[in-house]
């Protein structure tokens, strides 16, 4: 395909010319050639033998030319992919690790929300990307998706402080549920029964993984559902009021730079009401009573922070340069990943159902995201 390639562009280059000669040879035909004014035939032999070495050489240049741009595609789409999946394990252990020396949830979404926005203005400032520009009735417009952004992050981070960051993955493949159920609802979108289908083992696997989980909590399960509503509730709200685009300069990143700025004001108030400044101070106190210093504290919540962000962003890259099938793949070993680094990490237990069960949930996922593709 490569090494046809050029080859098609030639004839691509040949057929133009040959449009815009065209109307000059009609001009030409019109003048009359002086008598005198002959050019010496040419057999078909000889055009033959002046034609071989043009073509040779096309061919040679078209087979030893390497495919420069499509090996840089590729190499550029893995670093992506890499970069997602170092992003997104460095957020769930430094996250993790925030979480069990601070248990202020509610505060440590706060403050990851917050790491991005200096480094999203800072891009805006200097031009090396453009600021996004919005109206009121664009605003009006992003609030609700903004909300379902606030729910997502909000629900995984009380998971993740709550349970296993295994476990919280294992309940949050069971989003494809959610979304189905809410998709039929909302949009009145009706898959086809296979999709549908394979629903089932996403289900009877977080059934199953939960039936053993050493760390399992109701508060933990509960956040990891409501991240997942909130989810699926924010892909519906972003199809049912952007259809038509929002604002200008609003690229994928823009997108998420100002949905994080939006999230992060709205939760201002309600951290400051569940975790009060008092009860922040008390939970710092308390660690560093327990041997912790203010440098690994700062530390563990800003490196958290600042991966949440830019694992979010780099995920926006990497997804929007491959199908729909290279990105269910790519999200399942994504969740596989992270799975086994937080069970090396935290040397986590668990139990073999737990395993078959996660296995079972986590190809459900693939599945459904495979007959979604290919059926509806």
């Amino acid at each position: 395909m490569l090494v046809k390639l050029p080859l098609a562009l030639a004839a691509l280059a040949t057929a133009d010319a040959l449009q815009v000669a065209a109307p000059l040879r009609a001009q030409m035909s019109a003048v009359r050639m002086p008598p005198a004014t002959r050019l010496p035939s040419l057999s078909p032999r000889s055009c033959q033998v002046a034609r071989a070495p043009v073509v040779q050489l096309a061919t040679a240049a078209a087979e030893e030319e390497p495919p420069k741009s499509s090996l840089m595609e590729t190499l550029t789409t893995g670093s992506f992919f890499a970069l997602w999946y170092l992003f997104n394990i460095g957020y769930n252990i430094y996250n993790k690790k925030a979480l069990n020396a601070l248990p202020i949830p509610w505060t440590m979404a706060l403050l990851q929300l917050f790491v991005g926005i200096p480094y999203c203005f800072a891009l805006w400032l200097t031009g090396i990307r453009k600021a996004p520009k919005l109206s009121q009735e664009n605003i009006k417009t992003l609030v609700p998706v903004s909300l379902g952004h606030l729910g997502t992050h909000i629900g995984a981070v009380i998971s993740l402080g709550a349970g296993a960051v295994s476990f919280t993955h294992i309940v949050k493949a069971s989003e494809p549920v959610v979304s189905a159920a809410l998709s039929a609802v909302m949009l009145g979108a009706i898959y086809s029964p296979i999709t549908y289908l394979t629903l089932l083992p996403i289900v009877g696997g977080v059934a199953l993984a939960s039936l053993k989980e050493l760390s399992f909590t109701w508060l933990g399960f509960g956040a990891a559902m409501l991240s997942n509503l909130s989810s699926a509730l924010r892909g519906i709200l972003a199809k049912t009021t952007m259809g038509g685009g929002v604002g200008e300069n609003m690229s994928e990143a823009n997108l998420y730079g100002v949905l994080t700025i939006m999230a992060f004001v709205f939760l201002i108030p309600i951290s400051l009401a569940i975790e009060p400044p008092a009860a922040v101070m008390a939970s710092i106190a308390a660690a560093k009573s327990a041997g912790l210093t203010s440098g690994y504290l700062w530390t563990q919540s800003i490196m958290a922070g600042a991966f949440y962000y830019l694992y979010n962003e780099v995920a926006f890259l990497a997804l929007g340069r491959v199908n729909p099938v290279t990105h269910a793949v790519g999200n399942t070993i994504k969740r596989v990943v992270i799975i086994i680094a937080s069970v090396i990490a935290f040397k986590t237990p668990i139990s073999t159902l737990g395993v078959v069960g996660s296995s079972i949930a986590i190809t459900g996922t693939l599945l459904y995201s495979l007959a979604k593709s290919k059926f509806g």
